[in-house]
C-alpha cells in the first residue's frame, strides 16, 4: 500500500491541533481537542480522528510539542546527577556574574536543575586545542557510577572540559557508564554543543538530562501508540530551529525540542510572507496558555544561538540553534486576579484545558482572559470550536462580578475590558523584546497573527505598537501544526573556530564546512521521500577584536568560493550595524564559531487561488450583535461574518468579527479588511 497523507499535530497547554494533508489530492483536513493532560497521546489521537485522518494511512507524523519546556519551567524532571572535571562543578553554581537589575535587592540567582550534592568530579584535563593534558581516570569513572545506583539517579551528564574540541574523554565515560548502569538515561555534552562557554555548555547537558527521561519516554509512548494504530510511517519531530528531525534523534537530544511548536509557526508564517511577496513580518501567536513572538526578516526566520530558560535574571542557559521566540504567560486562559493593594493581574498562571475557563462549564471558577471576551460579545457562546463546545456567559459574567469588579469597585463591563486591555498590554511588550532586541521597529512590520486567541487580540497589539497591517492566515487556530507541513527537515551544526580573519585559512575553512554537511546530509538521507534537492547554508559568528560577544553573520556561497575576506567583512559590518546601530569598517575582525544548516526540502502544501468577490459581502453575513469597543465607550451592532463564505477582494470596515471554526478576528472600528488571494485576511490598522 502507497502512504500517502502527512499528519501534523501541535499539543497545547489547551487545545490540540491536528492538520492532515493527503498528497494525492492536495486537501487539507483541520481536527482539534481539548488537550488531555494525563494522557496527551489519547488527546493527540482523538483530534487525528476529528480530522478526518488516518494513522495507518500517514507516510509522516509531524510533532510539536511545548513538553520540554514546560518540564523545565515546573521543574518536574529526572533526578539528574553532573559528571564533569576535576575542580569544575560548581561552574554550574557560578555561572555568569550577570544582574540585569543591580539595585533590585528581591534580586535571586538562578536555581541549577541539578544541586552541588549530585555534581561529581573525576581526573582529566584537555587543552583549548584538544590535546590530553590528563588521562580520563576510568576508576573515578566506576567509583561514581556505583554511587549513582545508590542515589536513585534516573539521568547523568557528562561534561568534560574541552570536550568541544576532543570528545574522546566523553566517549569513554559514557561506555564506563553504560555497562555499569545500563538503567540511566546518559547524556555526552559534545553531541549537543560544540562551542565554547563551559557554563553554557554545562547547563545544556544538564537540562538535556533533565528532561531526557520524560521526554524520551513520551516520545516512544507516541511511536508505540502510532504502531498499535497500523502507521507503518516516518516520525518526525519538530526543532527549535523550526527543522524535523527523526525521532529517534529526538529522544537522544531532547533539548532540540524546547521551542518545538512555537517554531513550527515562526516556519509557518516564513510560508506566508513568501506566498504574498511579504519579506518582513513579526509571527505573533497567541493560544490558552502564552503568547509568543518570532520575526521573519527578509524572507529568514531569525535565529539565536543560545536562550534563558526562565527569564533573563533567574533562568538557566541553553545553547542550541533556534528560531529567536520571545513569550510571556499571556494566552486565552489565563487567570485574572485582584492582589493585595488592588491591581489587577492577568497571568501568567492559566486555566488550561482543565478546568479551563469559568464559561466552558468544566469547573473552572477564576476568570480568564476568554471570559472576559465572551462578556464584550466578541465570542459567541453557541459557535465556539464551530459549536462543538457552547459557552456559558451567565457563569464568565459572575465569575467577573465577584472576583474582579466587586474588589475593585467597577462594573463587569469594564472589568472584562480591562482584562483585555492588561493582556495585550503584556503582548505588546514581548512583540518589543522580539523586534527591538534585534535593533528592528516593530511599526515597520506586518504582523502574521494565529493560534485560537491571537486574531482576537491581534489589531489592540497592532494598535499599541503603531503596526499598520495584520494578517489572518487561513485556519489561524491551527497554524503552528500546519507550520509543521511546509517545514523542511534539518540539521544544524556549530564549531567553534578561533580565528582572525584576516588569517583564516580558506582550507581550513572548507573542510571543517565539509565535516558539518556530511554528518546533515548522513541525517537526512535517512528519510525517503525528498522531493528536491537538499539545501546547505553557511554562516560564522564574528565580532571585532577585544570584543566579548559575537554576531551571527550568513556567509554566501559566492564569499567562500571566491575567497572574498573583504566581503565576509562587510557584511559583519553590515550585520553590527543593523543589530547595535555602528560598525567600525577599519577594525579588525575575528571568526569565533562556524555555522552550517543543512536542509532537506519536503513538498509542500499548494494554496489555491480565492474565487473572485461576485457581489456584496451581505451574503458571508450571519447576524448582527452588540459588541463592546473603546471607541464608542460601550456596546455598538456589529456584523458578523463566516469567514469560509468571505470571497477574494471581499472588503470589510470595522467594527465586524469574521467567525471560523477555531477563531475569531475582531475587526475595530475604522480598521478595514481584504480578503487576499488565497484566502489570508489582511487588515489594516488605523494609525494614530
Amino acid at each position: 500500500m502507497t502512504l500517502h497523507t502527512r499528519i501534523a499535530t501541535d499539543i497545547g497547554g489547551t487545545f490540540t491541533d491536528v492538520v492532515g494533508f493527503d498528497e494525492r489530492l492536495g486537501d487539507i483536513r483541520f481536527g482539534k481537542t481539548l488537550t488531555v493532560p494525563n494522557d496527551l497521546v489519547a488527546g493527540m489521537l482523538t483530534g487525528v480522528e476529528k480530522s478526518g485522518s488516518s494513522v495507518s494511512d500517514a507516510r509522516l507524523f509531524l510533532h510539536g510539542t511545548t513538553l520540554v519546556i514546560n518540564t523545565m519551567l515546573e521543574r518536574r524532571g529526572a533526578r539528574t546527577a553532573l559528571i564533569t572535571t576535576a575542580g569544575f562543578r560548581d561552574v554550574y553554581e557560578i555561572g555568569r556574574i550577570n544582574r540585569h537589575d543591580s539595585y533590585n535587592l528581591f534580586f535571586r540567582r538562578h536555581v541549577p536543575l541539578i544541586p552541588r550534592s549530585l555534581r561529581f568530579e573525576v581526573r582529566e584535563r584537555m587543552n583549548a586545542k584538544g590535546e590530553i593534558l590528563l588521562s580520563l581516570c576510568d576508576e573515578d569513572v566506576e567509583r561514581i557510577a556505583e554511587q549513582l545506583i545508590g542515589l536513585d539517579i534516573e539521568a547523568v551528564a557528562v561534561m568534560f572540559l574541552h570536550s568541544y574540541v576532543n570528545p574522546a574523554h566523553e566517549q569513554r565515560a559514557m561506555q564506563i557508564l553504560g555497562a555499569r548502569c545500563p538503567g540511566l538515561y546518559i547524556t555526552p555534552s559534545h553531541v549537543l554543543s560544540q562551542e565554547y562557554r563551559e557554563y553554557e555548555r554545562t547547563s545544556t547537558v544538564a537540562a538535556n538530562a533533565y528532561v531526557g527521561p520524560k521526554v524520551s519516554a513520551y516520545l516512544g509512548d507516541i511511536h508505540s501508540r502510532l504502531q498499535r494504530e497500523k502507521f507503518e510511517g516516518k516520525f518526525l519531530v519538530v526543532q527549535s530551529s523550526g527543522g524535523l528531525f527523526d525521532a529517534a534523534d529526538a529522544q537522544r537530544e531532547c533539548i532540540r525540542l524546547l521551542e518545538s511548536g512555537p517554531a513550527a509557526g515562526v516556519i509557518g508564517t516564513k510560508a506566508v510572507c513568501e506566498r504574498m511577496g511579504l519579506p518582513n513580518a513579526i509571527a505573533f501567536d497567541m493560544g490558552g496558555t502564552t503568547a509568543k513572538a518570532g520575526v521573519v526578516a527578509d524572507y529568514k526566520e531569525l535565529l539565536a544561538g543560545s536562550i534563558m530558560v526562565g527569564g533573563y535574571d533567574e533562568g538557566v542557559p541553553i545553547q542550541i540553534p533556534l528560531i529567536d521566540i520571545h513569550e510571556v504567560g499571556t494566552g486565552g486562559g489565563s487567570i485574572a486576579r485582584v492582589e493585595v493593594g488592588g491591581g489587577l493581574r492577568v497571568g501568567p498562571d492559566s486555566a488550561g484545558a482543565a478546568p479551563g475557563p469559568v464559561c466552558y462549564g468544566l469547573g473552572g471558577t477564576e476568570p480568564t482572559v476568554t471570559d472576559a471576551n465572551l462578556v464584550l460579545g466578541r465570542l459567541a457562546p453557541d459557535r465556539f470550536l464551530g459549536g462543538e463546545m457552547t459557552l456559558d456567559p451567565a457563569a464568565a459574567k459572575a465569575a467577573l462580578r465577584e472576583r474582579i469588579a466587586k474588589p475593585l469597585d467597577i462594573d463587569v463591563v469594564k472589568a472584562a475590558n480591562g482584562i483585555v486591555r492588561i493582556a495585550v498590554i503584556s503582548m505588546a511588550h514581548v512583540v518589543t523584546r522580539a523586534t527591538s532586541e534585534r535593533g528592528l521597529d516593530a511599526g515597520e512590520f506586518a504582523m502574521v497573527a494565529y493560534g485560537g486567541a491571537g486574531p482576537l487580540h491581534a489589531c489592540l497589539v497592532a494598535k499599541e505598537l503603531n503596526i499598520g497591517t495584520v494578517i489572518i492566515p487561513v485556519a489561524p487556530g491551527h497554524f503552528s501544526a500546519y507550520g509543521m507541513l511546509v517545514a523542511n527537515l534539518r540539521r544544524d551544526f556549530v564549531r567553534t573556530w578561533f580565528r582572525p580573519l584576516a588569517d583564516a585559512g580558506f582550507l581550513e575553512l572548507d573542510a571543517l564546512y565539509a565535516e558539518m554537511e556530511a554528518q546533515g546530509r548522513a541525517s537526512i538521507d535517512r528519510h525517503v521521500g525528498l522531493d528536491e534537492s537538499i539545501e546547505v547554508r553557511h554562516a560564522a559568528d564574528m565580532r571585532y577584536v577585544g570584543q566579548e560577544h559575537a554576531v551571527t553573520v550568513e556567509i554566501a556561497a559566492a564569499l567562500l568560493s571566491e575567497r572574498d575576506r573583504a566581503g565576509i567583512k562587510q557584511a559583519f559590518d553590515v550585520e553590527h550595524r543593523k543589530r547595535y546601530g555602528y560598525a567600525s569598517e577599519p577594525e579588525a575582525a575575528e571568526i569565533v564559531s562556524l555555522h552550517c544548516s543543512v536542509i532537506g526540502r519536503l513538498k509542500k502544501p499548494q494554496s489555491g487561488v480565492l474565487e473572485p468577490a461576485l457581489g456584496h459581502v451581505d451574503g458571508a453575513r450571519t447576524q448582527v450583535r452588540p459588541v463592546y469597543f473603546d471607541e464608542h465607550e460601550g456596546f455598538v451592532d456589529c456584523a458578523v461574518y463566516a469567514r469560509d463564505q468571505l470571497s477574494r477582494g471581499a472588503r470589510i470596515v470595522g467594527p465586524a468579527l469574521i467567525e471560523e471554526h477555531a477563531s475569531t478576528t475582531v475587526l475595530f472600528p475604522r480598521d478595514s479588511l481584504t480578503v487576499g488571494d488565497y484566502g489570508d485576511l489582511i487588515i489594516q490598522i488605523e494609525r494614530t
